[in-house]
Parts: structure tokens; sequence; C-alpha cells
């Protein structure tokens, strides 16, 4: 290229050019690189939860490449038109691949939407189509990047990664020490740049290691960087469903506490409160919400919501309308109804998410009433045996997504547990079943340090709703089966033939599976006798400690009974399924001891890398890096390597001991103000402060010096005069 100026004035030739990087260039290259990576790991970890992430990784490396290749081709008004047009290219592509799901009643935007929407909170996770979405997005940022760190342009690869990470910290997908990881690696290529432009090599940019030391403990102590102190891993939406009643660590704040996310977490408590009061045709499970994305450790709605305008679709298939009005207790933040709702009467303003839940507008005020109509999928075993696997388009990538990282085994005990199934129904009937007579329910668990699903079936014994439905869910979907995890309330206790009252202990995960020509129908692998075991027992321990909140007028002394409701609701032609043998079905009773504990195999190491945060480990070699450099600078280290030199001997040979003996007396006589002036000597200095050692030390020292005579036992006394003497006068090195 003709284009060559100084580099005082900003040198446009790109690195590798006919030169050799000077070190101070591969430095800022690194702090550029280290800016980027921090946002492409968002979509890295996005693209391993929804699809292969190799594609991903192939599409960013591809565009540096070729980012960097141009350098040496284009112009910087070239580079910026052919960024532009890749943008272009890539967000009509996305466009195109925008789903239309006709069984949703909210539709994704499309790219400037979910782009908006992500600058206004929403994750990314909660994008529909987010693996194109990623796919889409990464390209030109980075081969922009890569263009501008190539020709040396620090300020605008870093303002370009930097815009990126930014997008991430507003939607809240990147914690604050791996956002501040980010922050550095951009002060790292502008301050290398700087240091290069006025002249200077590696060794100059050390005082930018302690400039950045100090921003991390600064930030860590004094939060400087409030924007980040609030922000949370990918999906956390938090809201407080309940209007922040739900007791920390309840069932029911990890269920339905929460807007678009769910992580399944360990222990947990049953809330005796009560929440709500149905009147019903029909017992049925109060549906609060679903989800559809399983990241490994949680769950993520996609999507959005929308405002309720009037009657929503009913099921495919036959269904039976069934009315309930219910009464707010307390403050809700939520729309409990049963699936699926159709109509909505209520005094507050309604929204409807996209898995077709619906939620208020504002807090429902305690004592507040609403009236929904459902119309509740009717299917029996035979009609849903025909169902068929005819999905609706899209319907089915949707709600058979796994993490790319989920392990091999969970495919293959479902298929050996599945293998007689002969319909997807049986084979959500034989796992159900399974799931239910092979876990002992335990509200006291560990979380496993892997996945919930793989965790459930090859490390745990027992567990609670939210593994049930998880591990259900992520087994029909390695079997192709859309199915997605669902939470609410089971029934209540019953106060009349058409009331039901639900208390913060009701709250509850299930499974729904779809099928063709039906809908969405309920399945539920958590064993109902011991859950209710639970439930009883935590609302008598209430009422003997006289909790006001476990008990309305109408359920006050009256004995907790549950209400079973079939699953799944079956019409009028449906058949009991007594006596009817399902493909590997357990006895009911009989626990299994979890299988596979030997081919766990790195468990241990898995866990240890998941408690070990990346992110921290930069940031503490980071700090420790700065309070290096900045000792070395202090005269620190030299300081202390004198300290150490003076205060102990290591013994080698005579010749060499007493020569570091004189020395060692050379040092404490001049830290002392007793060096040797021009021509004098060191017995002239030990007859002046009348000290017979040092005399002696020196006569041993001309001694070997001049008469190349030293033996052990002269070295030996010469080292121990020398000890004797820094003990007396101190070690320290005088200021």
């Amino acid at each position: 290229m003709s284009q060559r100026r100084s580099l005082a004035s900003g040198d446009w030739t790109p690195i590798g050019a006919g030169q050799r990087p000077a070190p101070i260039r591969v430095v800022g290259v690194a702090g550029v690189v280290m800016l980027l990576s921090i946002p492409l790991s968002v979509l890295w970890d996005v693209t391993t939860v929804t699809g292969e992430p190799a594609l991903f990784a192939g599409v960013v490396l591809a565009s540096g490449l070729v980012g960097v290749l141009l350098a040496r081709l284009l112009s910087p008004l070239a580079i910026t038109g052919v960024s532009l047009s890749l943008l272009g290219v890539c967000w009509a592509g996305y466009q195109l691949t925008v789903p239309f799901d006709a069984t949703l009643p909210v539709l994704v935007g499309g790219a400037i939407a979910d782009t908006l929407a992500l600058v206004t909170g929403l994750s990314v996770l909660q994008i529909v189509n987010v693996e194109v979405w990623a796919l889409a997005a990464a390209p030109a940022p980075v081969l922009l990047t890569a263009y501008l760190a190539s020709r040396r342009r620090w300020v605008g690869a870093v303002s370009v990664a930097g815009l990126v990470l930014l997008l991430f910290v507003l939607t809240g997908d990147l914690p604050a020490g791996r956002a501040l990881l980010g922050v550095l690696g951009g002060l790292v290529a502008v301050g290398s740049g700087e240091v290069e432009r006025r002249g200077g090599g590696l060794g100059a940019a050390e005082p930018l290691v302690v400039v950045l030391a100090v921003v991390v403990v600064g930030s860590a102590t004094l939060s400087v960087v409030p924007a980040l102190a609030g922000t949370v891993g990918p999906g956390d939406a938090g809201s407080g469903g309940l209007g922040g009643l739900a007791e920390s660590g309840s069932v029911e704040a990890s269920l339905v506490d929460s807007s678009s996310s769910l992580r399944v977490g360990g222990s947990v408590t049953l809330s005796p409160a009560v929440r709500f009061t149905v009147t019903s045709d029909r017992a049925d499970y109060w549906r609060v919400g679903s989800f559809d994305r399983y990241t490994g450790d949680g769950w993520v709605r996609t999507g959005t919501s929308a405002a309720y305008t009037g009657r929503l679709s009913a099921p495919p298939g036959r269904s039976a309308r069934v009315t309930q009005r219910y009464r707010a207790e307390v403050p809700l933040g939520i729309m409990p109804a049963a699936w699926r709702p159709t109509t909505v009467q209520a005094g507050v303003p309604v929204r409807v998410t996209s898995e077709a839940g619906l939620a208020p507008g504002r807090l429902l005020d305690s004592g507040a009433e609403y009236t929904v109509s459902s119309r509740v999928p009717l299917g029996s075993p035979s009609r849903l045996r025909e169902a068929g696997t005819d999905y609706p388009a899209g319907l089915q990538a949707r709600y058979t997504q796994l993490p790319a990282t989920q392990p091999d085994r969970v495919a293959a005990r479902t298929a050996r547990l599945t293998a007689a199934a002969a319909t997807p129904y049986d084979t959500a009937r034989v796992l159900e079943r399974w799931l239910q007579n092979n876990r002992a329910y335990s509200l006291e668990v560990e979380r496993p340090s892997g996945q919930i699903a793989d965790g459930f079936l090859f490390e745990m014994e027992a567990g609670y709703c939210s593994y049930y439905a998880t591990t259900m869910v992520a087994m029909l979907r390695t079997e192709e089966i859309p199915a997605r995890l669902v939470v609410g309330y089971t029934p209540g206790q019953r106060v009349a033939e058409d009331r039901w009252v639900a208390r913060g202990l009701n709250s509850h995960a299930w499974v729904e599976a779809y099928f063709p020509g039906v809908g969405w129908v309920r399945f539920d692998p958590t064993p109902a006798a011991p859950r209710t075991t639970a439930e009883r027992s935590r609302l008598e321990t209430a009422r003997a400690n006289e909790d006001s909140r476990a008990d309305t007028d109408a359920t006050r002394e009256e004995p907790l009974v549950t209400t079973a409701t079939p699953t799944p609701v079956a019409d009028e032609d449906s058949g009991d399924e007594t006596g009817e043998q399902l493909a590997n079905e357990t006895p009911t009773g009989q626990l299994e001891r979890p299988a596979g504990a030997s081919d766990t195999g790195l468990g241990g190491l898995r866990g240890l890398l998941g408690w070990v945060d990346p992110a921290s480990v930069a940031l503490s070699a980071v700090v420790v890096g700065g309070v290096i450099s900045l000792v070395r600078r202090a005269g620190l280290v030299a300081a202390v390597s004198r300290v150490l030199w003076v205060r102990s001997q290591p013994r080698r040979d005579p010749e060499q001991d007493l020569r570091r003996a004189y020395a060692r007396l050379e040092y404490l006589l001049e830290r002392d103000g007793q060096g040797r002036a021009t021509g004098e000597t060191v017995r002239t200095i030990a007859r002046e402060t009348d000290d017979d050692r040092i005399e002696r030390i020196a006569r041993l020292y001309e001694r070997a010096h001049y008469g190349g005579d030293v033996d052990a036992a002269a070295a030996e006394e010469a080292v121990a005069l020398v000890d004797e003497l820094v003990a007396e006068r101190g070690w320290l090195p005088s200021r």
C-alpha cells in the first residue's frame, strides 16, 4: 500500500505488513481480543444452549481473518461500507428465519424489534430464534474490530467492541466481573497504543498494569461501576410475581416468583401462606406460566408479552369449557388460570406471554377478582396414541431444543426405558411413571454439579418437582417429542363443592407435551403421595405456631384435603388404564439406585471448574500483576532482596563465604554512615568504632585476599562475627 503515515500522526500500516510486530503492539491486540471476547462469550453460551456452537465459532474466526486480510487491501471508508453491507445482509437473513407459529398468541417482531427489546432489558436467551440472531450479530463487529486492530487504530477497535459489550450489559446477560474484564481489555489496548505513540516499549507499559489493578480494586470496593453491580446471568428477569411476598428459598419463590427465567436450585421449603381462592367448574392445575428453552441449569421463556385485546385461540382438538373466578387473598403479580385460557375479565390490564400465559399489567390488590374462561384439551389414551407426529411448522424445533453440552447418556437412558413404547403418548407415560417410581421426593437436596436432567438421572436419588419436570422434559426431547416445563399451583384445599384455596405450598412444576389435533397435554412425574404428605406436615406446623397467613375463614381448623386431577384430562369415551402394561414400568414403591456412577468420570473436575470463575481468576491476576509492578517500581523488590541478603548467608566454599561476609560488613558500615572514605581501610574504621570484631573480620579478609590463605575455620569465624553484628545493629535498611 502507498498509504503510510508516521506513528505520531497515526500509522495506518497494517500490523505484519513487511515488519515484525513490536511486543507492545501484541499487547494492544491482546487487549482488543480480550474486550471483544467478553460479549462473544455470551453468544457462545447462547449457541451452546440452543444449537451447535462450532458453527458460531467458525463464523467468528472467519470474520476475524477476513478483517485482518482486508486491512492490507481496503481504506477505512471502504471497510465501513463493507461492514454496513454485511450487517444488512445478516439482519435480512435473520428476518427471513423469524418463525411463525400459529399456536402462539405473540410473535417475534424481527431483527429491529428484537434488538430494541434487548436494549431495554430483554435477555438474549429470550429471543425465539437466538441461534440465528447470534450468527447475524457477530460477523460485522468482529470484522470491523479486527480491521481496526490490525491498523493499530486502537480507539476505533475498542469503540466497536465496547458497543457490543454495552449491549449485553444492558440486557443483563453479562455479570459484573466479566464486563469489568472487558473494560480492562479496552484500557490495555488504548494504553498500549499511547505508549507506542510516545516511543516506549513493553517495559514502559508497566504503569498501565498498576492502573488496571487500581481500577479492579476500586470497582470491587467502592462500586465505581454501579451500572454493572446489578447485572445478572442470562435470562434473569427477576420480577416479584407475588409482590415480594414469597418466602426466600421456598418452592414458590423458585417457581412462580419470576417472569421469564427459572433456575433449578438446591434445598427449598414450603410456604403455608394462602395466596388465592378459586371458584371453578372443576378442579385443575392453576397454571401461571411455562418455559420453552432449557439451559442445562434452568429455563427461559423466549419471546415477549403483548396486551390482551380479546379472545385467545382454543386448543386444536376437542376441549371442555371451564370457568374460574379467582380472588387474590394477598397482592399478586401473577394471574393463574386453567389451560388453555381463551377469555379474561379483570379490573386491571392483562398481558399475554409468548407461551399463552396470563399476567396482570399491574399488581392485583388483596381482594381483587378476575374471571377466566378456559378450554381444557380432552383426549383419551387411544386418541392420544393416534395423534401421530405431524406437528405444526416450527413447533417441534422450538420444543425439542436441548443444550449441545447435554451428555449423551440422557438420550441413551431414555431410549432404553422407552424401547417398547410405540407412540409419543406411551413414551410420555413410561417416563412419567418411571420417574414417579424411581426417585424419592425430597425438599432437602444438593444441586448437582452438572446439568439438572443429567444429574437427577445419574447422581441423585431424590428431588422436588422442578427436578422431576425438568428431567422428564429433557428425556422427551431426546425422543423428538415437543415438551415444555410448566409452573403454577395444584388445586389446593377444597373448601366447597366448587371452591379451592391455594397456598404457597401448592406451588408446583409439571410437564406439558404436544399432541397434534389435541394440543398441550399435562403430565406430572412428581409422586403425589409424598408431596401431599410434606404439604400437610408444613400446614400442621404453621397452624401449631398460630401462623395467621396459613388460613382463611373457610379453611381455619379444617383438615387439608387435596383434590386429585386426572392427567391427561380424558373425554367421555376414555377408559381407565388400570391393568394396562406400560413398557419398562417399574413397580410402584421400588426405588432404583441411580445407575451410571462409574460413568460420571469427570464429575468432580466439572464441579471444580464450575466453582472457579474464570473472570475472577483473570481479575485477580491483574491485581497481582499490578501489585508486583508497583512493588518493583517503588524499589521494594531490591530492598527486600537486600534484606534477605544481609540477614542470612548460606554456606558454599570457604573463599566465597569469607568474601560475602566481608561484603555484608561493608554494607552494614555504609548503611550506618561509617562507610570508607578514599584510601581508608576497614581496619581504620574498626579502630575508630573500638569494635574488635570488625578488626578481626578485616584481618581475616586481608589474609585471604593478599596471602591466598583461606581455610574453613577462618570463613566460619568471619560469617559468625558478621551474623552477630547484623543481629545487634538490626538488619532492616535505614530510610
